[in-house]
């Protein structure tokens, strides 16, 4: 085998194995499911250090800040949730597809299904509602005995 072939095969294998191993040979998985517990702090504390996403994640957490919506493309009401832990969690309800959580107020406790994705701050939840398309495991918001999906 020639030289510049054999570089661009050793190329290939290195992409390959950082895709599948990440850096320093430290597995990242896209998506892994992962149990949460009760306040569903354990499940996502676990997404956060694999720096995972598109994980389903069920918990609750309080309200610790109202944001404005995002109204770029499909809108979504956004807050940011302290779990039990003592992380924080940004959730983005796509309140085009599903119905606006009436009345939140910091403090207040919120239910979460959806799909966790990483980021340095914490992480972000979205897919917080059905899928049209029934391609996606639906998810939900749950806030004064009310369920949003």
């Amino acid at each position: 085998m020639n030289m510049p072939r054999l570089l661009s095969w050793l190329a290939i294998a290195g992409l390959l194995f950082y895709v599948f191993a990440g850096p320093a040979g430290q597995r990242h998985e896209p998506s892994v499911d992962v149990a949460a517990d009760g306040a569903g702090a354990t499940a996502v504390a676990l997404a956060w250090e694999r720096q995972a996403s598109d994980v389903q994640v069920t918990g609750r957490g309080e309200v610790a800040r109202i944001l404005p919506d995002d109204n770029e493309g499909s809108r979504h009401q956004r807050f940011i949730l302290r779990l039990s832990n003592g992380q924080t969690l940004l959730v983005a309800h796509n309140i085009d597809l599903a119905p606006r959580i009436a009345g939140l107020r910091v403090g207040d406790e919120v239910e979460f299904n959806g799909e966790y994705a990483w980021n340095r701050q914490g992480g972000v939840l979205h897919w917080t509602h059905r899928d049209p398309r029934g391609r996606h495991e639906a998810g939900w918001l749950k806030h004064e005995g009310r369920t949003y999906h």
